[in-house]
């Protein structure tokens, strides 16, 4: 045990909110209940705060590099002297980068989710899944093994089929929640086929010891792993795509994307939670923790790239004729998630060379925090309005006026228009495509341009346009007012 182990905590109290929603909540918690699931998230995104102080500011790096530390290791099953289920904690600057923004998120989600799911018959069952939602997606994070990052994967899975599913009585939600389902469990056989190939060639599932066996050019796994072929494509490579097509699935790639504008059907602050911050940038996070082993072949990376410029691409496209406020905010996860897959793909590994991987975990920060602004911005306008249809909303500014500012400032930022974040993330990642690649600097160049277009066709149409849709408004206000 050493100085962090205090770190189990914050997935745990998660868990622990859960449990006691879960099994007792419809009867002795059915008002309190969203108290204590953001009581239970408050105390967990205090002990990230803290840990990503210490770790970036106090203790985390030494002669000028980061340190990748195991904080918790428990081995759960030994199948041999090599090969064993761990139940670990690791730290390194993205898994803490990670937890600051699931916990934070997640807790500005349970906050809003106080006022917009107030009243409804099955409140703290909402909470519970909430809770169940976050502790998957923290466990998933700080997972020091990669087997142990696949039960909290399949765990994500769970808990955003129940989430999407919230309104079973719809029929329209519950083809959701299923669709998301099955789709992703494709890509996650997918996912588990390339940790078979990896840790059988390697010998082992923990990810510090896979890494260092399959980055070493003279070591005997490497090159049975690089000899060895299937098809005239190499076991690594095979790995590798098997692995990326797991995180495609979860981060709605290209083709696997079909499942994501569908997820909208559950209620706004989930969409919030699972499509900005949370759970479709799973698979990023999957492949910049395997990105070592990525750097080595160049076959698999170029996958990557290509199946997220397209998706950038294709997404933005789709967007431009959307209707449906939170289906234009889908499709723009879809884009950005594939900024930040093709900003990985055109990376290298060390130095100034991996500029590209920088860029993606900068993005991946600052999308998440101004893409679930957007989305809880979007609940805000659907609460008020009564619908999700861009021709029902028009002149909002005035009756709406801390949305309308908190949706512009998002608005920009996503745009990528300085000062805000998104400038800063977006042009990172043009300069690693610039360097690499000229066919994906252009597309993702176009890409941006397409993402301010029909950001700012939503803003109008939502707080601008058609001063008629007011009286429509008015009668709804009126409406929730008696």
């Amino acid at each position: 045990m050493n100085h962090y182990s205090y770190i189990a905590f914050i997935p745990l109290l998660p868990l622990a909110s859960f449990l006691v929603l879960g099994i007792f909540g419809k009867k002795y918690f059915k008002t309190f209940a969203g108290i204590v699931g953001t009581t239970a998230l408050l105390a967990s995104t205090v002990l990230s705060l803290s840990t990503a102080y210490r770790y970036f500011m106090i203790d985390g790096k030494v002669n000028g590099v980061f340190q990748k530390m195991i904080a918790l290791k428990y081995t759960w099953l030994q199948f041999s002297p090599s090969v064993s289920i761990d139940m670990g904690i690791i730290l390194d600057p993205i898994a803490v980068m990670m937890l600051v923004v699931v916990t934070f998120v997640s807790l500005m989600v349970h906050v809003f989710s106080l006022g917009y799911m107030k009243g409804e018959e099955r409140f703290a069952t909402y909470y519970a899944f909430l809770s169940l939602f976050t502790f998957s997606m923290l466990g998933l994070v700080l997972s020091a093994n990669i087997f142990q990052i696949y039960m909290f994967w399949e765990l994500v899975g769970v808990s955003s089929f129940l989430l999407i599913g919230y309104y079973f009585e719809k029929p329209s939600a519950v083809a959701a929640a299923k669709k998301a389902f099955i789709v992703t469990r494709f890509a996650d056989l997918g996912f588990l086929i390339g940790i078979l190939i990896l840790s059988f060639y390697s010998g082992t599932l923990d990810f510090g010891v896979l890494i260092q066996k399959l980055t070493t050019a003279q070591s005997p796994e490497f090159i049975a792993i690089s000899t060895a072929s299937f098809l005239g494509i190499s076991m690594l490579t095979w790995g590798l795509i098997l692995v990326f097509i797991g995180g495609a699935g979860k981060s709605a790639m290209f083709p696997l994307h079909i499942w994501l504008p569908d997820a909208m059907e559950g209620p706004t602050p989930v969409s919030a939670l699972i499509h900005a911050a949370t759970m479709v940038v799973a698979g990023v996070y999957l492949v910049a923790r395997l990105f070592p082993v990525f750097s080595f072949d160049g076959a698999a990376l170029e996958v990557v790239t290509y199946v997220g410029a397209c998706s950038a691409l294709l997404a933005a496209i789709i967007a431009c004729t959307q209707t449906d406020i939170k289906r234009v905010l889908a499709y723009s996860t879809m884009s950005q998630i594939g900024y930040m897959m093709f900003s990985l793909g055109v990376s290298k590994y060390g130095g100034e060379k991996g500029l590209g991987y920088m860029a993606s975990m900068f993005h991946l920060f600052t999308h998440a925090f101004f893409k679930s602004l957007l989305f809880l911005g979007a609940g805000a306008v659907i609460h008020f309005v009564h619908s999700n249809d861009m021709k029902d909303m028009g002149g909002l500014r005035k009756l709406m006026p801390i949305t309308h500012i908190t949706f512009l400032v998002a608005c920009l930022a996503i745009a990528g228009i300085p000062p805000f974040a998104g400038f800063f993330s977006k042009e990172e990642i043009l300069l690693a495509a610039f360097n690499a690649n000229k066919l994906i600097y252009g597309i993702a160049v176009f890409t941006s341009a397409l993402t301010a277009f029909y950001m700012f066709r939503l803003y109008f149409s939502i707080f601008w346009n058609k001063e008629a849709a007011i009286n429509h408004v008015h009668h709804h206000a009126e409406g929730t007012c008696k």
